[in-house]
């Protein structure tokens, strides 16, 4: 990010993905919202977008990149940006994504850090794509609203920026997404600055349907147990709560949610504001307090 004027920030952002669904489409608009997330995590709007592409000609029909890039199409011109070209590769495996411009306007600008004792988080999105998309892969998902609900909430935009008042966006002290470091990192990543603690509440955490159980039957990714062994001696009081669900806390996300941290006042008009756009499924999942960095474990705020 850079500064353009006075009141201006720029934002430029990148990130692609291999396929995580099988409908190319589908694939399109995951990977574009995962991309433009970065620009709304900072209070942002974004405003151009360059696709990036690599993609196996010989072996995949053209057709298939069509659907593919309108897809990803589709989230830009709905997030308000305009798709201005971009580039592509030959390569074996498919990737997709977008290297995306934004701005903020100075006073407006979330950063990761800045949230204070009393502060409330609040989650946008439910956690538990990255169980559900190793159960689909692996061709054992059982109940089919797990992946359907996953797929919408993937590629649904973080777009809060856009579509909440001015008012409420004011009152948000600190923002981050969570993507691939899971709930857990995403939200030390909030910690980082030191002087807080985050206490998590880890039965108020909205789960994707069907998730609890596909991870108890093993289908966690790869990127979830490196989560766990990279950031598990910050989260305290594990030994408390069933061992199921501290896995998904780690559970690396595609286009996950906004983590929001609120001053105690604006939090429920902030709800009703993400109620009225649609993210229906938005909770509090916990509260900061002085510390020295590390998420705690607890019940029943």
């Amino acid at each position: 990010m850079w500064l353009i004027d006075e009141n201006r920030v720029g934002i430029l952002t990148l990130d692609f993905i291999t396929p995580i669904v099988d409908d190319p489409g589908k694939w399109g608009e995951i990977a574009a919202s995962n991309a433009l997330s970065d620009v709304f995590a900072m209070g942002g709007k974004p405003m151009i977008a360059l696709n990036i592409v690599a993609f196996p000609v010989k072996t995949l029909e053209l057709s298939v990149l069509e659907k593919v890039l309108q897809g990803g199409h589709g989230k830009v011109s709905e997030a308000g940006g305009f798709l201005m070209g971009g580039h592509s590769v030959e390569d074996e495996e498919p990737k997709y994504g977008l290297a995306v411009f934004g701005e903020v306007q100075r006073n407006r600008m979330w950063q990761v850090t800045g949230a204070q004792p009393g502060d409330v988080l609040i989650l946008t999105k439910p956690i538990g794509t990255g169980v559900i998309s190793t159960a689909i892969k692996a061709d054992m998902v059982e109940d089919p609203r797990g992946p359907e609900e996953s797929i919408r909430w993937m590629s649904t935009l973080n777009n809060v920026p856009i579509l909440l008042e001015d008012k409420l966006l004011s009152a948000i002290s600190a923002c981050t997404d969570v993507t691939g470091f899971g709930l857990a990192g995403h939200a030390l990543d909030m910690l980082s600055m030191g002087g807080v603690d985050l206490l998590m509440d880890i039965d108020n955490i909205p789960l994707l349907p069907g998730a609890v159980g596909l991870a108890e039957m093993g289908l966690l990714p790869a990127g979830t147990y490196n989560n766990r062994i990279q950031y598990e001696d910050k989260v305290i009081n594990k030994e408390d709560h069933p061992e199921i669900l501290v896995d998904m806390i780690f559970d690396a996300q595609t286009s996950g949610g906004l983590l929001l941290a609120v001053p105690e006042g604006g939090v429920n008009p902030i709800l009703e504001g993400l109620l009225i756009a649609g993210f229906e499924r938005s909770a509090i999942i916990g509260v900061f307090t002085k510390g020295k960095g590390h998420i705690r474990l607890v019940n029943n705020i």
